[in-house]
């Protein structure tokens, strides 16, 4: 079998742990290049090549392209149609096709409903009286979303009354918008799912999700919830799989309503930061299973070995700078920090996973993440 080179748009933690985990398959992967406009960006710093260049920089993804037999991407702002052109150079997966409905989410929602794949209410936003005609429908609170790069939460505004309208179009300074009608969860949880080019899927068991501020803060696997609810998400993360028929491992992010129905919020096409459990929880890592699905090897096992709770380690929100290195000695403590040199309010700069021992609950792992919670909190180097 030829060993083939791996192209990954993006080289931030995410394309870091897709390059470690493609330097144990090299029989599979020979080279790993990156493109990130960053010098030195997390990936490089385990090894990948680095293209220093924007996600969106057409030459540079023709680069990638000519060096890269298949090309992946750890964030959703590559140019689809540029992607597209270059589909004879580089295999690339998840499609370019894929790519272009999920990171646009009126297309996502539309594509979702049109499918029968439970989701909030929206309508297209194209001004201010479009904003008025929709809370008129939906109520208040409803979300005001920019349609596309909008991840973490930030392109997310939730109207909570009139006098807010105009404040929530302006912040989004003319770009293109949906409105969502606010569903007040119960629960934010989320399957991490995969397809492989041959059609094989696989997911991983739900998980439990904790924002601050919306950016994750903490993921618990496995959910807390009824077998019920937890076999409901599977099933629909299952059909929005058959559906959505690009290969790679997709972050599907839902709500568990009031009335214990599940709903979609969005879909990631890529490795997902509530996914970074299984580098200890699981057989398989969900970087792993990325670079299995998009080679067309035959899917890991998603099975949740050991109960663990992933917490992000974010940048504090007193100084912009460098910090001081963070260091964990308890046992069974997983530490993974990203190599980035900047403290910045909430930058994602690691994350800890706390995996249980012998007969540990999650409540027993609870317990344990609050003590370590004060030994990651970034101080600046003085």
């Amino acid at each position: 079998m030829m060993t083939k080179i791996l192209g990954i748009i993006g080289g931030g933690q995410l394309g870091m742990m897709i390059a470690e985990a493609a330097k144990k398959m090299p029989e599979h992967i020979s080279k790993i290049i990156v493109l990130d406009p960053t010098p030195n960006c997390p990936a490089a710093q385990v090894g990948a090549e680095q293209i220093i260049g924007d996600f969106k920089d057409k030459d540079a993804i023709v680069d990638l392209a000519d060096k890269s037999d298949i090309i992946t991407y750890e964030i959703e702002s590559g140019d689809s149609q540029v992607l597209k052109s270059v589909e004879n150079e580089a295999e690339i997966n998840p499609s370019p096709d894929t790519l272009k409905i999920i990171q646009d989410k009126f297309l996502q929602k539309s594509f979702l409903s049109k499918n029968n794949i439970p989701i909030p209410e929206f309508i297209q936003i194209e001004n201010l009286d479009s904003v008025k005609e929709g809370l008129k429908k939906f109520g208040y609170p409803a979300l005001l979303k920019a349609r596309r790069d909008a991840y973490d939460g930030r392109g997310n505004f939730k109207i909570n009354s009139e006098d807010e309208v105009q404040k929530a179009f302006d912040y989004f300074k003319g770009q293109k918008l949906l409105l969502e009608k606010y569903v007040p969860f119960k629960m934010e949880v989320s399957v991490i799912a995969s397809r492989n080019t041959k059609g094989q899927i696989k997911t991983y068991p739900l998980v439990e999700n904790i924002h601050e501020e919306n950016i994750l803060r903490e993921t618990i696997a496995p959910a807390r919830v009824s077998i019920e609810i937890t076999k409901k998400a599977e099933e629909i993360a299952n059909n929005t799989m058959n559906v959505l028929k690009g290969a790679g491992v997709f972050g599907i992010e839902m709500f568990v309503t009031q009335e214990n129905e599940i709903v979609i919020n969005e879909i990631a096409p890529r490795v997902h930061n509530s996914g970074h459990h299984t580098l200890q929880s699981s057989a398989t890592s969900q970087f792993e299973q990325h670079l299995r699905a998009i080679l067309g090897l035959e899917l890991g096992d998603t099975t949740l070995v050991r109960p663990t709770i992933m917490y992000n380690i974010l940048g504090s929100k007193a100084f912009v700078g460098k910090y001081t290195p963070i260091t964990i000695s308890e046992s069974n403590v997983y530490l993974k920090m990203y190599g980035k040199e900047i403290s910045k309010p909430a930058r994602k700069l690691g994350h800890v996973n706390v995996v249980s021992q012998g007969d540990e609950t999650i409540e027993d792992l609870l317990s344990k993440v609050e003590l370590i919670k004060d030994k990651v909190i970034t101080q600046p180097i003085q």
